[in-house]
Order: C-alpha cells, then structure tokens, then sequence
C-alpha cells in the first residue's frame, strides 16, 4: 500500500519535465504542491511578519494559546505559504495548535543571511503578542528544517528562551553536500540530487561565507542544549544522511532527538498527506509529539 501511494506522487512529479529557472521552479513546487487543496474545515487569516507575507491556520479544537511557527522547503530559492498550505493546516490540526507559515525571503535575489533574520523575526512577533517560549514549536521541511535548527541555535546563543521543541521534515542541515545518501540514494530520488543542491547552495549561500558554517549547515554546530527535536526522513531520500548524522550529533551533545526512517518515503513526502497514509501518519507522530512537549 505504502508503496502503491508513494509511486503516485512519484508520477505526479514526474508527469512535466524538470523545471528551468527560478520562476519556472517556482511556480512548479506551488502546483504540485498545491494539487489537494486545504481541508474545508481550516481557518485561514493573513498576516504579516516584518515585511514578510505569513499565514495563521486555525483547524477545529486547536489550542490557539499554541502555535506551530513552520518554515517551508524548497531549497531556500522557492517554496511558499501556498505549496505548503496542506501540509502546514494538517500539522496544525494533528498538533492541536495555530499555525503561522512564514513566507520568508528567497535566494538569489535575498541570499543569507535574509532567511536566517527572517525566521528570527517571526519568533519575536510571536513573542511580541505574549505567547510563550515553550508553547512554540518550530519546525519545517528541507531548506526549512535547517532554518529551524539555525533559529534554535541562534536562540540558544542569545540566551533568549528556547521553543518547546523543533520538528525537523527531511531536513537539510549539509550544504557542504557531504552526506554519502547523495550517491547512494540517487537512483531512488526524484527530487534531490547533489548538482542541483549545488544550485541551490550558490544561490543561497555568498561567496566569502563558509558552507560550514553553523548558520547555514547547522550539522557543524555545537548542538548541546537544543530542545526536544523530532526528525522525520524517508528512506530513499538522497538527504537521509543529513538526518542520520545530525540525529547522531544531536545525541552525542547530549540533545534530546527522535530520529524517525519511513521505509520507501521520499523528500518531505508530507506535503501529499491527502492522497498518502504514510504522509498522515507522520503528521499525526510529530503532532503528538508537539503536544506532549508545548503543553505545559
């Protein structure tokens, strides 16, 4: 079955020819991002953060005293509020809590560090309106989940108040693509494949800046005193070793971490929850995860 599933999603992102530039790139992650559109049920409210275009998401019974703070994936040059809007409001409703998708600025034209304080900023306008610390999660997929480590750790630093704990979706927290699944999981992978990540890396990342540094690879910081951490990764993922190896790290720094391989699962599979068991079981795992440890 799960197998079944995941081949149909696979069709649908193979059914056009790999996109080229960015507007094409960008327009194609929104559409096939977007094929089943938000539960009926969900309330939707604009808002924004600092210049940034964001989103509330509200499902029924949800606490809104508990918010989700979720950064989207797309390899920090595309992704939006609406190609994530599925997966976001579901999160939500799994979680029990709001959501708030932040549609932070995208490479080349906004290179880091402008999602890096993007992030920053949304944390303080939750904070600004008294929700506390440890009643935000944050958390993301892909280029999302590397902002979220890089936020907590940024937290860290600051001596500011942790979130009650990060869910990290397939993340990627390598830009130095050093992980061995980049070639040994390329055959499987019909998203992720390391010269595109290159792209992706150039665009994002300026020449001078260091690809290990801990703002842009989190996987080479000091992870000691992180919060609890939920990382969700599909076996035939070409970044699963950047899952398994931040996992490690994060045990290692003595850092609380979940590390969940969903057999034959590919890239941020999540985002097609409504067509995909798999999908929807990982949400409900990382919304009972967030109510156990945003609860308090």
């Amino acid at each position: 079955m799960a197998e079944d599933e995941i081949n149909e999603i696979r069709a649908l992102l193979s059914a056009k020819p790999r996109p080229v530039g960015w507007g094409e790139r960008r327009a194609r992650i929104e559409e096939v991002g977007s094929v089943w559109p938000v539960a009926d049920d969900i309330l939707l409210a604009p808002a924004e953060v600092d210049g940034c275009a964001a989103e509330w998401s509200l499902a029924p019974g949800a606490d809104p005293s508990r918010v989700l703070l979720f950064f989207h994936g797309g390899g920090y040059c595309s992704g939006s509020i609406v190609s994530h809007r599925r997966m976001v409001t579901e999160a939500g409703r799994a979680a029990r809590a709001r959501t708030l998708a932040l549609a932070f600025r995208l490479a080349p034209e906004h290179p880091f560090p402008a999602a890096y304080d993007d992030t920053l900023a949304a944390w303080r306008y939750l904070r600004a309106q008294g929700i506390e610390a440890n009643r935000i999660a944050v958390g993301g997929d892909s280029a999302g989940g590397g902002l979220s480590l890089a936020l907590a750790l940024r937290l860290r630093d600051m001596g500011e108040p942790s979130p009650g704990c990060l869910w990290l979706c397939s993340p990627w927290t390598d830009l130095t693509m050093s992980g061995d699944t980049l070639a040994t999981k390329d055959a499987v992978d019909p998203l992720i494949h390391k010269d595109y990540l290159e792209e992706l890396a150039n665009a994002y990342v300026p020449a001078g800046v260091d690809r290990k540094d801990p703002r842009v690879s989190p996987l080479y910081a000091d992870l000691e005193g992180l919060p609890p951490t939920l990382v969700q990764v599909g076996s035939a993922e070409g970044l699963l070793s950047d899952s398994t190896r931040f996992a490690a790290a994060a045990g290692a720094a003595n850092a609380p971490v979940t590390l969940e391989i969903w057999p034959h699962m590919i890239h941020a599979w999540m985002m097609w929850n409504a067509r995909l068991a798999d999908g929807r079981r990982a949400l409900q795992n990382a919304g009972a995860f967030i109510r156990a440890r945003s609860s308090a």
